[in-house]
């Protein structure tokens, strides 16, 4: 069970780019036996890394303001420290780990196929009926001359809803051992850990 979108009763507000993220970062909580709820964090997708300024400014007019950590593509890391940076959430020249906020190298989809390996998406890509689609994928002329995982990272946001679909498909067939660092760093940062059981 997830808190309420808003967040407005929440001790900390967990913000990520959209629903795969949201999806992922769940079923990591669930695997590493994180409770958001008990911990009052919420999950917020904002829609796009381009509203985090929006965002942040709308929390900095609440009376109480959450703590806020985020999880971002590592391409734009220098949008996310501006706009952290101008909600005077940390001093300049900080990492902005430290703060709470942790980059996906190059992106969600990425640290998930790495973790898996290309053989065991493929896998995972058959076993739900995609496997067909992504090899037509491949022959396609722009698609021919790139990595397999690069083709499967732009494979997954060709159509509406496939990232959401596949974001927890892939967290859930991790081993433990392989979970990305920037998603087990943002849970424990999101209930004021250090670490998560098992690291």
């Amino acid at each position: 069970m997830r808190a309420e979108r808003s967040g407005e009763a929440s001790a900390t507000l967990v913000l990520v780019e959209g629903e795969s993220d949201r999806l992922a970062v769940e079923v990591v909580a669930v695997r590493v036996g994180v409770d958001l709820i008990a911990a009052s964090a919420t999950i917020l997708p904002m829609n796009g890394v381009t509203n985090l300024h929006h965002h942040l400014a709308a929390l900095a007019r609440r009376p109480v303001r959450p703590r806020v950590v985020g999880l971002f593509d590592l391409g734009e890391a220098a949008y996310v420290r501006r706009a952290v940076m101008r909600a005077g959430l940390w001093p300049e020249h900080a990492d902005l780990a430290a703060v709470g906020f942790f980059a996906c190298d190059p992106d969600l989809e990425g640290e998930l196929i790495r973790a898996l390996g290309v053989e065991r998406v493929e896998e995972l890509l058959a076993e739900h009926g995609e496997l067909a689609r992504f090899r037509s994928f491949q022959q396609q002329p722009a698609q021919r001359a790139k990595e397999v995982d690069v083709q499967l990272r732009r494979f997954m946001g060709t159509h509406s809803g496939r990232k959401a679909r596949f974001a927890p498909i892939l967290v859930a067939a991790l081993e433990d051992s392989r979970i990305p660092a920037a998603l087990s760093s943002l849970l424990a940062s999101a209930v004021d850990r250090s670490s998560l059981p098992g690291e």
